[in-house]
């Protein structure tokens, strides 16, 4: 009897979190996938996912910024949030803060703040100038689209991977030493493994948000060159061509979950290893 109230208390805790699932995520899913196999007249096609083939670029482009920005994040990230994590629990909690302060502020501000900075008349280039060196031409380039995508999602990086390092027994570390590993093979062989659930959580939340960016690219590029995010909005700006707006969307997605599998996959094995 007690089993069964319980059940029901359950149930009906999570009522809400069913119904807001139902509304902000299962039905917005469905009309992307209604809108990407339908055209104007609500007819059945598959003319939208087709037409995608034109994109193709701009989806190779797009993976491309993504890994390099979240390759450039693990490599700044992890040495951080070593560094982090070997410190005291004062000057952690200050490093904290530095870290997760720009976080606070809007994207928008961040983006805008960077672009006053690298702008070919901002504070950087006019410095380089009075000290003799030409004018600094980095906004509209890869380069600055990928910059940023690095400093807004960096401290997504970090996180978790601090967390995982301060989790780490450090006597795993004392025996490595003793059994005659230097630094490096330590590193290689002992910590990363252990932190790879982290490394594995970090990637994921740096990866997803640098394939959907668009913004970024908008004011770092310069409008010189669309993501597949930009191009996801400007397709639903026009009425007429939402649907294949929904296409892409839909793509976007199933990629993004075959990469989500593919890193739980291996964040499985890993944790399975350590066990």
């Amino acid at each position: 009897m007690m089993k069964n109230r319980r059940s029901l208390f359950e149930r009906i805790a999570g009522a809400p979190y069913v119904a807001w699932s139902a509304m902000f995520i299962i039905a917005p899913l469905l009309f992307v996938l209604y809108f990407a196999f339908t055209d104007r007249n609500g007819s059945f096609t598959f003319e939208n996912i087709l037409s995608l083939t034109s994109y193709s670029q701009t989806f190779v482009m797009s993976l491309a910024f993504s890994l390099i920005a979240t390759t450039v994040c693990l490599l700044i990230g992890y040495p951080l949030a070593y560094c982090m994590s070997k410190t005291s629990e004062r000057v952690r909690g200050i490093l904290m803060v530095l870290l997760m302060l720009p976080m606070w502020i809007s994207l928008l501000i961040r983006t805008y703040s960077l672009m006053a900075l690298l702008d070919n008349g901002g504070l950087v280039s006019t410095l380089l100038v009075k000290l003799g060196f030409e004018k600094l031409t980095f906004i509209g380039t890869d380069g600055a689209v990928i910059l940023g995508m690095i400093y807004d999602f960096l401290p997504y990086m970090v996180l978790p991977i601090y967390t995982s390092l301060t989790k780490l027994d450090k006597r795993y570390i004392e025996a490595s030493a003793d059994l005659g590993c230097n630094p490096l093979q330590t590193l290689i062989k002992v910590m990363l493994p252990l932190t790879m659930p982290g490394i594995i959580s970090g990637v994921t939340m740096v990866f997803v948000p640098s394939i959907s960016t668009f913004y970024i690219s908008q004011k770092l590029g310069g409008g010189s060159f669309d993501l597949i995010g930009d191009t996801i909005e400007r397709q639903f700006q026009n009425a007429v061509t939402y649907h294949t707006g929904a296409a892409i969307s839909l793509v976007m997605m199933i990629l993004i979950l075959i990469s989500l599998a593919i890193m739980n996959k291996f964040s499985d094995n890993d944790e399975e290893i350590i066990v």
